[in-house]
């Protein structure tokens, strides 16, 4: 344990030399892009062709309730996730709204197939490792497009490992067919919320790498800062990518 721990400490301290991915006049830093665009076209062919037809074929035959009931269970997972970290950030008033949120929706939501705290007033709020390593001062370092799982930074990419090794599903990968099946249905889930937003890059007269890159950018820079763009503009980029929040947790 000792050493996971020196490990992840060594690891964080040598993140903390590298730049950010995006300064403060919103300028983005690239350096690997041959590499990022080579990762996202191999990303873009496994969903063109695996990802996008499953997740439409379930799209298509899942009733929406039920939909519905899948996103809300995987959320409540995520939101066991987003407690863990705003503890590490010693955030103690937003870790009793989280851990509230997760009593009330296990408890009266069914175990989380029904949201019953956001009507109550308790939202959502979404902290993971790589939060809490720009908590504590570690810069992002460049952009960097990661195989299967998309957009990323290096600060983010090293914090989506550790989520994935502390996810709540890990509990159950000792059942390796319920571990993989309940990861399989996250995704399907999660791409098929997407679906609907396509056509929204579809319509930007721009490249589709450079539109992901420097959209996901934005939204992670206001997601870690706190500062919103104009109104409109944030609310597009959180449409676009507050689906992923579970996923990020499961992957």
């Amino acid at each position: 344990m000792k050493k996971h721990l020196l490990a992840l400490i060594t690891a964080a301290s040598l993140l903390t030399a590298c730049s950010s991915a995006i300064d403060e006049r919103g300028y983005t830093y690239d350096p690997w892009e041959p590499f990022n665009r080579k990762v996202f076209a191999f990303n873009d062919t496994v969903d063109t062709y695996l990802l996008k037809p499953i997740a439409t074929g379930y799209d298509t035959i899942t009733p929406g309730p039920v939909k519905k009931g899948i996103s809300n269970f995987f959320g409540n997972l995520g939101d066991v996730g987003s407690l863990a970290n705003s503890l590490l950030q010693l955030k103690f008033r937003q870790s009793l709204q989280i851990l509230a949120r997760v009593i009330d929706n296990t408890v009266y939501g069914l175990g989380g197939l029904i949201d019953v705290a956001t009507p109550m007033g308790n939202p959502k709020i979404n902290e993971d490792f790589g939060t809490t390593l720009a908590h504590y001062g570690v810069n992002s370092g460049p952009f960097l497009m990661l195989p299967l799982f998309g957009p990323s930074t290096v600060r983010d990419g090293f914090g989506r490992i550790v989520d994935t090794a502390t996810t709540p599903q890990r509990l159950t990968y000792h059942n390796k067919a319920g571990y993989w099946t309940l990861t399989a249905i996250n995704g399907i889930q999660t791409r098929a919320q997407l679906l609907p937003l396509e056509k929204v890059a579809s319509e930007q007269p721009t490249d589709k790498y450079t539109l992901v890159r420097d959209t996901w950018l934005q939204y992670r820079f206001g997601q870690i800062t706190g500062e919103q763009r104009s109104a409109g503009a944030q609310k597009e980029l959180d449409d676009i990518f507050e689906q992923e929040q579970g996923v990020g947790q499961t992957q």
